[in-house]
């Protein structure tokens, strides 16, 4: 007899905070900045630049 698999649940969204976290991880690799600085960097811009422009869903 097959097993019942579980219903399918909502799938995961990540925190903004995460986001920035993990766009500022990865680019610090590549540049050699400092992930603080980049996230530093990533959250003033998103303030002021392009405050009203949301990410999709």
């Amino acid at each position: 007899m097959p097993k019942r698999s579980a219903p399918p649940s909502k799938p995961f969204t990540p925190s903004p905070q995460s986001v920035r976290r993990a766009v500022a991880s990865s680019t610090a690799l590549e540049t050699g900045q400092t992930v603080q600085q980049l996230e530093q960097k990533l959250r003033n811009r998103s303030q002021s630049r392009f405050a009203r422009i949301r990410l999709a869903d």
